[in-house]
């Protein structure tokens, strides 16, 4: 499967306009064949981290980021759904508050970095701190550009101490946002999930997407590169997503550990 041209390439030119959110040209064609590969990947991931929590060598940040309804909740559980929880951590990040506010914007994503051996998935990450703030004017431009060189060193140091990361940008269409919020209006069990403030956010689409077009050009590098993948169909954006990420477990080549001594012949009575 060929996602290639998903990937922001470093100091690239990035227009969104370029990225259809319904393109499924890289997928099976019947929704069926999408499922049928995705269980096959969930099966090929959960052995991956099993590898990868036995070594303890490695450790694995995953960044979901979208627009309210593209998906990063169903992401988890499609693609996460079959790993052992034991190496697999979601974090979710809401408006800072309390001591959070008492230090700088990056202190309270330090402390959610994967160990060895861990997987740890943010839905919403310290890109909020140069998406929603920016587009409500709670920073300026030079604020937002210095914060997203932070953005990139801090990127840089995880990379060298040993944190593999990628990133994903659940691009969804504003045609599929409104059916999708809709469906939470006249749907009663998905109606908690409805929030008025969506309807506000969905107003400033455009400021949206030109924040997170220069959060992609200024962040996308090779230690820590974006994927925008589409999300307009729930199945094509999992199965992308879960083919990266298996690709990205097994170039780590990893085995499993060697127990100090010889025990193959030890009969357990």
């Amino acid at each position: 499967m060929n996602y290639s041209k998903l990937l922001i390439k470093p100091d690239s030119k990035v227009d969104l306009a370029d990225h259809d959110p319904g393109d499924k040209s890289d997928v099976p064609a019947k929704k069926s064949e999408r499922l049928a590969r995705l269980a096959e990947l969930s099966a090929e991931i959960d052995a991956l981290q099993d590898l990868l929590y036995a070594g303890q060598q490695h450790q694995v940040l995953v960044v979901l980021q979208g627009m309210d309804t593209a998906g990063k909740d169903g992401t988890i559980r499609q693609v996460f759904g079959a790993v052992d929880p034991l190496g697999v951590r979601a974090v979710g990040f809401r408006a800072p508050a309390g001591e959070e506010l008492a230090h700088d914007y990056l202190w309270r994503v330090h402390r959610q970095m994967p160990c060895k051996g861990e997987i740890v998935i943010f839905n919403r990450s310290h890109y909020e701190d140069v998406l929603i703030v920016r587009v409500q004017r709670w920073i300026d431009a030079t604020e937002c550009t210095r914060r997203l060189r932070q953005i990139y060193e801090f990127e840089r140091m995880l990379a060298e101490n040993g944190t593999r990361i990628v990133k994903f940008f659940l691009h969804l269409s504003k045609d599929e946002q409104r059916r999708r919020l809709q469906e939470r209006v006249d749907e009663p069990q998905k109606r908690w999930k409805f929030n008025p403030g969506d309807l506000e956010a969905r107003k400033h689409w455009q400021d949206y997407m030109a924040a997170y077009t220069d959060a992609l050009r200024a962040t996308s590098t090779p230690w820590a590169p974006w994927y925008v993948v589409p999300a307009d169909s729930k199945s094509t954006r999992n199965l992308l997503i879960s083919t990266i990420l298996r690709d990205l477990l097994a170039a780590l080549k990893m085995k499993y550990p060697q127990p100090p001594q010889d025990y193959s012949h030890l009969v357990i009575e």
